[in-house]
C-alpha cells in the first residue's frame, strides 16, 4: 500500500469533482446577488440578470420589433379598406402582400425572441440556484443546527423559479406596454377625441393595480412558506422512513402531511379568491373603453366624420391596448409572489458564516501533528458550556483516546480541531499554529475525520471512497478499502467497486457503510486522524480486522480516538478521561483502571449499553 505518501493529500480540483463530474464544465454565475439589504429585491437580483444582458437585450429587441410590426397591420388594413375597397385607388393585391410580409416578419422575430427569452430565463435560474447552493456550502455548522432541510430545498427550487419567471418575463410585459403607447399614437393619428375616450378608464386601472398589489403580497408569502412546510415533511419522511416504520407511525405522518397540504390548499384558494375579485377589474375595464369607442365611433361613421377602415383599425389598436392591461393583473401577481420568494431567499443569502478565514490566513504545510488545546471553553448557541477550561497536548504521531460519559464533550473536541465550530474561549493549535489563523481547506485536508454516523452518496462505492481524491487510481482505492477491511465485502457485490449504493448508503449494512467511510478518509491520508466512535456500528470480529490494519497506519500519524469500547481504546497509548467538559484523568488504560473509578464506571456503562 502507498497510503503514507503526503503528496496524495493534494487534489487537482480544476479537473474533476468528487461525484465524477468536471468542475470546469460549468463556469458558474458571472455575477453575485447584491448583499445590500436596503435595496429593493429586484435591484439585488439585477446583477445576475445583467450578466446575461446580451441574450436578454437581443430577446427584448426582437420582441419589440415583432410588436412594432404587429402595430403596422391595422394601419395597412385601414389603407387597404379606404383605398382599395372604398375608393378603388390602389390594387388590393399590393395591400395583401404588404400585410403578409409585415405579418411574416412579426412572426419570425417573435419566434426567435421567445427562444432567447427562455434561454436567458433558464440561465438566470441556474445562476440563482448555483449562488444559493454556493452560499449554503460556505455557511457554518451552526446555521444547519437551526434550519430545516425542507425549507432550504423549497427556497432553492420553487422560490427561485418564482423570482426567475418575474425577472425575465416582466420586461417583456413592459415592452408590450410600450407597444401600447405606439398603438395609442396611431389612435391619436386617426382621431384624437376618440383616442382620449378610449383611455378614459386608464386612471381607474392604475388604482386597481395598486390595490391588487397590496392584497396579493401577504398571501403570496404565506403560500411559499406553506409549500416549504410540505417540502420539510416530505424530506423528513423520506430520510426518516426507517424510524417511521419501526414505530408504525405511517398513518400519523400521512395525517401530518395531509394537514400541511390542506394549509397549502387554503392559501391557494385564498389566492384564487383574490384573483377572482381583482382580475375581472383589470381584464374588463378595457372592455368599457371598447364599448365607448363603438358608441362614439359608430356615431362618427354615420355622421361621415370617420371612415369604415379607420374605425376598424381603431378597434384593432384598442384590442392591442387590452393585452398589456390584461397582463397587468398577471404581472402584479407574479411580482408579489416573486417579492415574497426573493425575501425568503435573501433570508438565507444574508446569513453570514460564523466560522470564516481571517485576513491573511495561511496554509498549513509540512504537518508534524502536534495538537494543543489551551484552556478551551465552548457552548453551542445559547446552551450550557460543553467544554470548560479544557487543556490537553497530543504529541506528533501519538494516538490518544478520549473517553467520557454521553454529553461530556468528546465529539466537540473533534469539531473544534477541524473548525466546524470556533471555541468561545481559549485556543486550539496544530504545530503551534492557531487553527483560526489557517485556511479552512488546508486545515480540513490535514485533519481527517471518520464520523460515528457515516454518510455515503448515491454513487458508486469507488467514487464514495475517492470522494476526497477524485483522481485516485483504482489501485489506491482498493488499497484504502483493504486497510479499512472493506475489500472483501465490496468484491462480493454484483458490480464490485462500481456498485451504486442507495440513498445515504442504506443498501449496505451499518458496518459496511462505516468501513467505506474509514477507507474514504484513509485514501486522503491525513497526517492527523480523528476516529469519532468510528467502529461503533461494526461487530467485534470485523472491528478486530480493522484495528489490525489501523494499528500500522496510526503509527505514522497523530490520532484522536473517541470511543466507548475497550477494544478501540486499546489502539491508544494514552487515554484522556473527560467529565463535565474537563479532563479529570490521563494515563494508560491499565493505570486508569487501577486509579480512576470514574473510568471503570464509564467502561462498564458502555459495556452494558453495547450488550
Amino acid at each position: 500500500m502507498t497510503l503514507d505518501a503526503r503528496g496524495s493529500i493534494e487534489t487537482d480540483r480544476a479537473e474533476s469533482d468528487p461525484l465524477g463530474g468536471v468542475y470546469s464544465s460549468y463556469p458558474g454565475p458571472s455575477a453575485q446577488i447584491s448583499r445590500d439589504p436596503a435595496l429593493p429585491w429586484w435591484r439585488r437580483v439585477l446583477p445576475v440578470i445583467a450578466s446575461h444582458r446580451y441574450t436578454f437585450a437581443l430577446a427584448i429587441s426582437l420582441s419589440f420589433i415583432s410588436l412594432v410590426f404587429q402595430t403596422l397591420v391595422p394601419q395597412l388594413l385601414n389603407n387597404a379598406i379606404d383605398h382599395s375597397l372604398v375608393a378603388h385607388s390602389a390594387a388590393l393585391s399590393t395591400a395583401v402582400v404588404e400585410v403578409l410580409v409585415v405579418g411574416l416578419i412579426a412572426g419570425i422575430t417573435g419566434i426567435v425572441s421567445r427562444q432567447y427569452v427562455f434561454t436567458t430565463a433558464y440561465n438566470v435560474e441556474a445562476d440563482l440556484r448555483s449562488l444559493i447552493y454556493e452560499h449554503l456550502a460556505w455557511l457554518s455548522f451552526s446555521f444547519y443546527d437551526q434550519v430545516q432541510s425542507g425549507q432550504l430545498i423549497s427556497r432553492a427550487n420553487s422560490d427561485i423559479r418564482s423570482v426567475q419567471m418575474y425577472s425575465t418575463f416582466a420586461p417583456l410585459i413592459v415592452v408590450q406596454s410600450f407597444i401600447g403607447v405606439i398603438a395609442f399614437g396611431f389612435m391619436l393619428s386617426i382621431n384624437v377625441v376618440l383616442a382620449l375616450i378610449a383611455m378614459i378608464v386608464m386612471p381607474i386601472l392604475y388604482f386597481v393595480g395598486i390595490k391588487m398589489r397590496r392584497v396579493m403580497f401577504p398571501i403570496s408569502w404565506i403560500t411559499q412558506a406553506r409549500l416549504a412546510d410540505v417540502a420539510t415533511i416530505v424530506d423528513e419522511n423520506v430520510n426518516g422512513v426507517r424510524v417511521v416504520k419501526s414505530f408504525a407511525q405511517e398513518e400519523a405522518e400521512v395525517n401530518r402531511l395531509a394537514n400541511a397540504a390542506e394549509r397549502v390548499a387554503w392559501a391557494y384558494i385564498k389566492d384564487a379568491q383574490l384573483r377572482a375579485i381583482w382580475s375581472p377589474w383589470v381584464q374588463n375595464l378595457p372592455q368599457l373603453g371598447l364599448a365607448l369607442v363603438l358608441v362614439f365611433g359608430g356615431w362618427m361613421v354615420i355622421d361621415g366624420h370617420l371612415g369604415i377602415g379607420a374605425i376598424l383599425a381603431f378597434n384593432a389598436y384598442l384590442l392591442m391596448l387590452q393585452a398589456p392591461f390584461m397582463m397587468l393583473g398577471q404581472l402584479v401577481m407574479m411580482g408579489q409572489r416573486a417579492k415574497a420568494s426573493a425575501e425568503r431567499i435573501f433570508e438565507i443569502l444574508d446569513e453570514n458564516p460564523t466560522v470564516t478565514e481571517r485576513p491573511g490566513a495561511y496554509d498549513l504545510v509540512d504537518v508534524a501533528g502536534r495538537i494543543e488545546f489551551d484552556h478551551v471553553s465552548f457552548h453551542y448557541g445559547d446552551g450550557p458550556e460543553v467544554l470548560r477550561d479544557f487543556s490537553a497536548v497530543i504529541e506528533p504521531g501519538e494516538t490518544v483516546a478520549v473517553v467520557g460519559r454521553t454529553g461530556s464533550g468528546k465529539s466537540t473536541v473533534a469539531r473544534l480541531l477541524t473548525r466546524f465550530y470556533d471555541a468561545t474561549d481559549g485556543a486550539v493549535r496544530i504545530d503551534g499554529h492557531d487553527v483560526t489563523d489557517l485556511t479552512l481547506h488546508s486545515l480540513r485536508t490535514a485533519v481527517g475525520v471518520v464520523m460515528d454516523e457515516p454518510f455515503l452518496f448515491s454513487i458508486s462505492i469507488r467514487d464514495n471512497i475517492a470522494y476526497g481524491r477524485p483522481n485516485a487510481s483504482i489501485d489506491e482505492v482498493i488499497a484504502a478499502a483493504e486497510a479499512a477491511n472493506a475489500a472483501e465485502f465490496i468484491e462480493r457485490l454484483p458490480h464490485g467497486y462500481d456498485t451504486v449504493v442507495g440513498e445515504r448508503g442504506y443498501t449496505l449494512s451499518g458496518g459496511q457503510r462505516q468501513r467505506i467511510a474509514i477507507a474514504r478518509t484513509l485514501l486522503v491520508n491525513p497526517p492527523v486522524l480523528i476516529l469519532d466512535d468510528a467502529t461503533s456500528a461494526i461487530d467485534v470480529h470485523v472491528e478486530a480486522g480493522i484495528h489490525e490494519a489501523l494499528a500500522h497506519l496510526l503509527e505514522r500519524r497523530t490520532t484522536i480516538v473517541i470511543a466507548h469500547r475497550v477494544s478501540t481504546i486499546a489502539l491508544a497509548k494514552r487515554v484522556l478521561v473527560l467529565d463535565d467538559g474537563r479532563i479529570v484523568a490521563s494515563g494508560t488504560h491499565e493505570a486508569l483502571l487501577a486509579t480512576t473509578p470514574l473510568y471503570a464506571q464509564i467502561l462498564a456503562q458502555a459495556t452494558r449499553v453495547g450488550d
